[in-house]
């Protein structure tokens, strides 16, 4: 019995999983370009909105009982209002908005810590909670903030677009705004830098949340055998990479371009992934977490990056793109983390993390070559420019 519900969770997470992923596929590409003329305040109210429906459908659900397809009702009406994914690419173009290019990057990488604090606070808290009052009262927790984050964006939030302007919601010319993005940049360099810094994202949070989904299986499995203690002390190491990496990111672009920051990034990422594809005791597992301290830090430089290489008209449907990689990211990474991990056990149980390490050797590859392509370029330019008559 034990084996056929646990079949069940899985085949309706996937079911729940996909139909979110590919409903909000459509509603995030059609809301995000369309923030670009009527502002972000609706960008960030729907989604808001539409996962506080789903949160009450939840309650429904386990109030009376109801089948658990409704759960997947739920998750299909959020992902007509663009779900989560709306929400990160309408906050990250706010960003993009109001930051001067120069402390863009940093601006960024302070919304990414907020994610990290929250999921650290929800995953220490709601875990405590849970097991104190049962499933449901978390559950009004997060009908509560999804209301009011929805109240706050319609009636305090400041508006960031500066030109607003009437557009049609439902026409196709949202879609080609993030088709052109890629095939008819407003430069020309602009198009293959856009396509190698979203490779590089994909890889990088397909590795982060690959290696994330399989942390408990690893730290529960011979030879750490961790407690539930243990296990929520390393969950709120993971999340507090997300704070280590900000302050990092912060006194390394003192005296670093970006770029490098990112790859120094990198190296911490690979570096605490390596060890932990070997660690056999505790204190070896939470030098790994340690080592992550600065993992996060390549992230919002691409988020960064990418958003100087579109205009300001742009910014809702480069962040709507964006957004979609990383709904395919979590996709991916379920698909081949959670099948290498037992395929493997037999002869390295810590074998996906080092092929994790090995794939960010790739976007280390790309940030590189990009960074010193653009020196050289603009060493060229400034010699040029010194050897011109005056």
């Amino acid at each position: 019995l034990l084996q056929e519900v646990e079949a069940l969770v899985s085949h309706w997470n996937l079911y729940i999983n996909l139909g979110g992923f590919f409903v909000s596929l459509f509603s995030v590409t059609l809301f995000g370009p369309w923030s670009d003329s009527v502002g972000r305040r609706p960008a960030l109210i729907l989604p808001a909105a539409g996962m506080a429906l789903q949160t009450a459908i939840y309650l429904l659900v386990m109030y009376l009982e109801l089948h658990v397809a409704f759960f997947l009702l739920g998750r299909i009406l959020s992902g007509l209002t663009g779900d989560y994914n709306l929400i990160l690419a309408s906050c990250f173009s706010y960003v993009a908005d109001t930051s001067e290019r120069r402390a863009r990057t940093f601006r960024v990488a302070i919304l990414e810590a907020c994610l990290g604090t929250a999921g650290m606070v929800a995953s220490i808290g709601g875990g405590q909670w849970r097991k104190a009052q049962g499933y449901i009262n978390p559950f009004w927790l997060a009908f509560a903030a999804s209301l009011a984050a929805t109240l706050y964006a319609a009636l305090f939030l400041r508006e960031s677009v500066k030109q607003k302007g009437a557009a049609k919601l439902f026409t196709l010319s949202h879609y080609k705004a993030v088709y052109r993005l890629y095939t008819a940049p407003e430069h020309p360099s602009a198009r293959w830098k856009l396509a190698l810094y979203s490779l590089a994202f994909f890889v990088i949070v397909t590795v982060h949340f690959g290696a994330k989904d399989l942390y408990v299986l690893y730290e529960l499995g011979f030879p750490l055998c961790w407690a539930s203690d243990l296990i929520g002390y390393g969950s709120a190491a993971s999340y507090l990479a997300y704070l280590s990496s900000l302050a990092g990111l912060r006194l390394l672009q003192l005296c670093l371009e970006d770029t490098w920051v990112a790859e120094m990034g990198l190296i911490s990422n690979m570096a605490g992934l390596v060890v932990m594809s070997l660690a056999t005791t505790t204190p070896l597992m939470f030098t790994g977490y340690g080592i992550l301290f600065l993992s996060m830090a390549a992230t919002p430089v691409i988020r960064s990056k990418l958003s100087k290489l579109v205009s300001e008209t742009e910014q809702g449907a480069l962040f709507a793109s964006v957004a979609c990689v990383e709904g395919l990211c979590s996709l991916v990474a379920t698909g081949v983390f959670n099948s290498l991990y037992p395929a493997t056990l037999h002869f390295m149980r810590g074998f996906p993390f080092l092929f994790g390490a090995i794939l960010l050797l790739i976007p280390a590859v790309i940030l590189g070559w990009i960074q010193i392509w653009d020196s050289k370029h603009d060493y060229n330019h400034f010699q040029d420019a010194s050897l011109s008559p005056a």
